[in-house]
C-alpha cells in the first residue's frame, strides 16, 4: 500500500525543496499508476520504461525519487542503479560575451531599465532565475543575498559593487526603497516563467539566437567569465552552490561555438 501522506511528511522533515518534494511524490505516484506491487521485477520494468522515454538526466532524477521512497519503507535492498550520463566535451547554448553586451546595451539604449537590470543581475551574480526573483531592494543595499538551501546550508549571492551602485541610482530615480527588486506590470513579483518568456521575446526582437537567450545561459556566462578572470574553480563551485566540484568542471570546457571558431581558425591544412 502506497503511503503518500507519510512519505510527504518524511520528505518535508528532510528539509527538501518544494520542487524536489513534488517531483519525488509525482514519480512514486507514476510508478504505482503502472504497477500494483512494489517488487524488484516491477522496479526494473519501470526503469526500462524511464530509459526508453526520457533523457538520462531525467531517468536518474526519477530513480533517485524511487530510491528515496524505498529508503523510507526500509527496503533499501531494492534500490535501483542510476544510468550513466555521457558528458559532452563542450558547453551547449551559452550566450557569448558579444551577444550579452549587445542585448544589455540595446535594453539600456531603449531605456528599458527593468530588463536591463534583469540581464545584468543574471550575468553578474550567477543567480538561478528562481533566486533572481527573490532578490529584494534590501539585498541590493547590503550587497548580497543569502539563500538557505537543503541541509541548513547557506549560499551567499554577492552583488558586485559596480552593479550595486548602478542599481541604487536606478531605484532612487523610481522612488522605490523596499520590496522585491523585479516586478511585473501589475506591481507584483515577477515569475520565473515571466523572465524566461520575456528574454525570448527580446531575443526575437533583436534578432538574437533564441536558443542561447534564456535565464540559465547567463549563469553559464557568469561562470565562464569568472574562471577566465580568476581561475579558482573551488571558489566558483561555492559561489554557484554546487555540491560537487565535478559539476563546476564543465566551465573549464569551451562552448561548441568557441570550439567551432578555434577549428575554423587553426585548421587550414
Amino acid at each position: 500500500m502506497y503511503m503518500e501522506t507519510a512519505f510527504e511528511t518524511a520528505l518535508r522533515q528532510s528539509n527538501l525543496a518544494e520542487n524536489t518534494i513534488a517531483a519525488y511524490i509525482y514519480t512514486v505516484n507514476d510508478f504505482f499508476s503502472q504497477h500494483k506491487e512494489l517488487n524488484k521485477r516491477n522496479l526494473l520494468i519501470y526503469k526500462t520504461y524511464l530509459i526508453e522515454t526520457f533523457k538520462p538526466k531525467t531517468v536518474n532524477l526519477r530513480i533517485q525519487a524511487i530510491n528515496k521512497y524505498l529508503d523510507f519503507l526500509g527496503k533499501s535492498k531494492l534500490r535501483l542503479k542510476s544510468v550513466k550520463v555521457q558528458q559532452r566535451s563542450y558547453l551547449e547554448n551559452v550566450i557569448s560575451n558579444a551577444d550579452y553586451e549587445f542585448l544589455k546595451n540595446k535594453l539600456k539604449k531603449e531605456d528599458n531599465q527593468e530588463w536591463y537590470y534583469v540581464v545584468r543581475f543574471l550575468a553578474a551574480t550567477g543567480a538561478r532565475v528562481s533566486e533572481l526573483v527573490q532578490i529584494k531592494i534590501e539585498h541590493v543595499k547590503v550587497g548580497y543575498f543569502d539563500i538557505y538551501a537543503k541541509g541548513g546550508k547557506i549560499r551567499r549571492i554577492y552583488i558586485p559593487q559596480k552593479l550595486k551602485e548602478e542599481t541604487k541610482s536606478w531605484l532612487s530615480s523610481t522612488g522605490r526603497e523596499s520590496g522585491y527588486l523585479f516586478l511585473n506590470r501589475f506591481g507584483e513579483r515577477i515569475t520565473t516563467r515571466g523572465v524566461s518568456q520575456q528574454l525570448k521575446n527580446y531575443a526575437e526582437k533583436y534578432g538574437l539566437n533564441t536558443q542561447v537567450i534564456y535565464p540559465h545561459s547567463f549563469r553559464h556566462r557568469f561562470a565562464k567569465n569568472f574562471l577566465e578572470k580568476f581561475n579558482d574553480i573551488s571558489l566558483l563551485a561555492d559561489l554557484m552552490g554546487h555540491e560537487s566540484i565535478e559539476t563546476t568542471r564543465i566551465y573549464l570546457r569551451r562552448s561548441s561555438l568557441e570550439q567551432q571558431e578555434i577549428i575554423d581558425r587553426i585548421v587550414t591544412w
